[in-house]
C-alpha cells in the first residue's frame, strides 16, 4: 500500500511506482480526505490519478474519509453537545503565558482511518489480532526530511521509504515529474486549510491567490478563539494575532517545505 498525501513527494513516489521503477506494485494507494483541503489539491489528485490510469501498471487511488475536519473545528460544543478534534492553536492566557494545544486531528482524521483500511485490505475487522508484518506501507519521505522516516506503530506493518532508497531529495522528485510528466505542472501544498503550521509565505500566498481558502482560514481563526472549558484565547498562527491582521514574513519562511503535510503530520 502507498500512503498518498498527494503533495510533491508522495505524488513523485506514485508516479514512479506506476511505472515500475522500485520493482514491486502497491496495491492500492491511499489519500485520506480531511475534507479541509484547498480546492487546488482535489484538482490535483484527479490529474494525478488519470495520469496513473495510463501508466503501465495502474495503482487505483482509495479515497477515505473519517468527516469533515472543518465541521469538527467550527462545532461549538456547548450547543450540540458533541466532541470536537483538537487541531493544534497557538495559546495565550489571561496573564500573558504561551502554549500549544493539543493535536488530535492528525490521528483522528488522517492516521486512524489508514490504519483501518489497511486491517480491512488484510481482512481483519476491529479488535481482531494481525498477523506480525502483514502490510507493507510505501511512504513518500525524502532524502531531505529523512528525521521523519520512522517504524511503524504496530507489528503488524512495516514502513518503507523507496524515496530514501533511492537517494531522492525533493527537488530531486520535482525534477523527475519535469522531466516524465511536464503536462501535470507543480503539486500544490497539501495541508489542511486552517492548520496552524502553515508557514508565513503560505499563509501571504493564500490570501493573495486563494480568496476562497483565505476567507475560510480566517473564519476559522476566530471560530476557535474561545474554545469552552478554557480560560485561554486561541489562535491559527505563532503571533497569537488575528489571522487576518498578521503581518507576514514571506521571505523568512518561504523555503519551510517541512511543514507540508503531505497526509503525514503525525509520522
Amino acid at each position: 500500500m502507498l500512503s498518498l498525501g498527494a503533495g510533491v513527494q508522495s505524488s513523485a513516489l506514485y508516479l514512479m511506482a506506476g511505472r515500475g521503477v522500485f520493482g514491486a506494485i502497491p496495491d492500492v494507494a491511499v489519500f485520506a480526505d480531511t475534507q479541509w483541503e484547498p480546492e487546488n489539491v482535489y484538482v490535483w489528485l484527479d490529474k494525478l490519478e488519470a495520469a496513473g490510469r495510463n501508466a503501465p501498471n495502474y495503482i487505483p487511488i482509495a479515497r477515505i474519509t473519517r468527516g469533515s475536519l472543518r465541521d469538527a473545528v467550527f462545532r461549538n460544543e456547548n450547543s450540540t453537545g458533541q466532541r470536537f478534534a483538537s487541531i493544534p492553536r497557538f495559546t495565550l492566557a489571561a496573564d500573558g503565558s504561551k502554549g500549544m494545544g493539543r493535536r488530535q486531528c492528525t490521528h483522528e482524521f488522517k492516521i486512524a482511518p489508514i490504519r483501518a483500511y489497511t486491517r480491512g485490505l488484510m481482512g481483519y475487522a476491529k479488535g481482531k489480532r494481525v498477523k506480525k508484518h502483514g502490510a507493507e506501507v510505501w511512504i513518500g519521505i525524502s532524502t531531505d526530511e529523512a528525521v521523519r522516516a520512522k517504524p511503524a506503530r504496530d507489528a503488524w506493518q512495516t514502513n518503507r521509504w523507496p524515496l530514501i532508497e533511492l537517494g531522492y531529495s525533493r527537488e530531486d522528485c520535482l525534477a523527475w515529474m519535469a522531466d516524465n510528466y511536464p503536462e501535470l505542472g507543480v503539486p500544490p501544498k497539501s495541508a489542511c486549510i486552517g492548520c496552524p503550521f502553515h508557514s508565513d509565505a503560505h499563509w501571504a500566498d493564500m490570501r493573495a491567490n486563494d480568496p476562497v481558502s483565505w476567507a475560510e482560514a480566517v473564519a476559522a481563526d476566530k471560530a476557535i478563539r474561545n474554545q469552552p472549558k478554557t480560560n485561554t484565547e486561541q489562535f491559527a498562527h505563532a503571533t497569537r494575532v488575528p489571522l487576518d491582521r498578521v503581518t507576514f514574513r514571506e521571505a523568512a519562511n518561504a523555503q519551510h517545505f517541512n511543514n507540508e503535510c503531505e497526509g503525514m503530520c503525525g509520522v
